[in-house]
């Protein structure tokens, strides 16, 4: 079975008032990230059922619903009370690019029920989440640039220079034009997309634009990418600071806090 069959599946097996929630609300909207199973619903009061891959959290008073389970954005505050912050940045800004959530609306729903597991959290996410973010990589891409100090760059934006359009951009330092583009497989998946990205980069070189070509493996030493990264910066004539891989930085790979230690207070 794909993914979405199982998610499909496990909500047949279970009562109508078991709602789909957390992740797998969001799975069922298409995004590719994270286990599938456990299968996540959520009840008002007791369901006592014992079903192989399906956790059930009960409450005792349920989250805004749709007609599929919990609303997008009442599944992101639950799934921000126990994930990483570079996780919850990556599915934040999948749902906001795709319009199945607003800032406004996961702001207001956790300053509305505070009480809830994750309100806190999601409040600490929304401030670094990018609606023109198109992929899982890009964001997480920009979110280790920003979490190491570096400067933000903008979020697929079109680079035009001396009359010319080079093209849209993942990742962009404009003041030093230097571009950062994720190269995942769909980039080698036919030849007419092939082709594309090769006369992109001959015109990012004509107009004298650097640009770093980042890979998944790239990807999996993130300190080094940010260190070749700034260099890149440097060359460019960036005076600024380092990456700094202190407080800030290892915040971005542990849960998410709800109150209290220093990576909480980071903005």
């Amino acid at each position: 079975m794909s993914d979405l069959d199982q998610i499909a599946g496990a909500k047949l097996a279970m009562p109508n008032r078991a709602q789909l929630s957390h992740l797998s609300r969001i799975q069922a909207l298409g995004l590719a990230f994270g286990p599938v199973t456990p299968v996540r619903f959520t009840v008002a009061g007791d369901l006592h059922l014992d079903l192989d891959d399906v956790f059930l959290h009960r409450t005792e008073v349920l989250p805004p619903l749709d007609d599929v389970g919990v609303t997008p954005a009442a599944a992101f505050l639950q799934y921000c009370s126990d994930a990483r912050m570079i996780d919850a940045i990556k599915v934040g800004d999948w749902l906001l690019h795709r319009r199945h959530m607003t800032i406004l609306e996961a702001g207001e729903l956790a300053r509305r029920d505070h009480w809830r597991p994750g309100a806190r959290q999601v409040r600490r996410v929304l401030p670094h989440l990018d609606a023109a973010s198109r992929s899982l990589k890009e964001s997480e891409t920009r979110a280790l640039v920003v979490f190491a100090g570096l400067p933000r760059p903008e979020v697929n934006v079109d680079l035009v220079l001396n009359g010319r359009h080079l093209g849209c951009v993942d990742l962009l330092f404009r003041i030093w034009l230097l571009v950062l583009e994720y190269e995942g497989r769909q980039h080698a998946e036919t030849v007419e997309q092939f082709n594309i990205d090769i006369t992109r980069y001959a015109g990012f070189r004509d107009e004298l634009v650097a640009y770093v070509q980042i890979t998944n493996e790239m990807l999996r030493q993130p300190r080094a990418l940010m260190l070749l990264i700034h260099q890149k910066l440097i060359d460019r004539g960036y005076d600024g600071p380092p990456p700094v891989f202190g407080a800030r930085w290892s915040s971005l790979f542990t849960r998410i806090p709800s109150s209290g230690d220093l990576a909480s207070k980071i903005p």
